[in-house]
């Protein structure tokens, strides 16, 4: 396993109305790094953005679809999203406030 840092594990958030839906009970939704494990996200996301605490993260690993170009049979990338929920005394996250 490659040593991953705080500032490499993740790596976008994911803009999807049900990750919008969740803002208001303040759970963010990030694509993260495939083998980064939960108390990483943790201390990523607390550590990136001030004033955070993380109240719990559940991680679920997406495997790439089946793609067909002629009779070659191929898999895009595999992915890994990771579901923050942060404690009631936090801040919020400010990438998403202007959403």
């Amino acid at each position: 396993m490659a040593d991953i840092k705080y500032y490499d594990v993740i790596l976008k958030p994911v803009v999807t109305e049900k990750s919008m839906a969740g803002m208001g009970e303040k759970e963010y939704t990030f694509l993260v790094h495939t083998e980064a494990n939960k108390s990483q996200i943790k201390e990523a996301v607390e550590k990136l953005f001030d004033g955070v605490k993380v109240k719990s993260v559940n991680t679920m690993n997406c495997q790439g679809k089946k793609k067909r170009r002629g009779m070659v049979v191929g898999r895009t990338a595999k992915t890994k999203k990771a579901i923050v929920k942060l404690t009631e005394d936090s801040k919020d996250i400010e990438i998403f406030a202007g959403l």
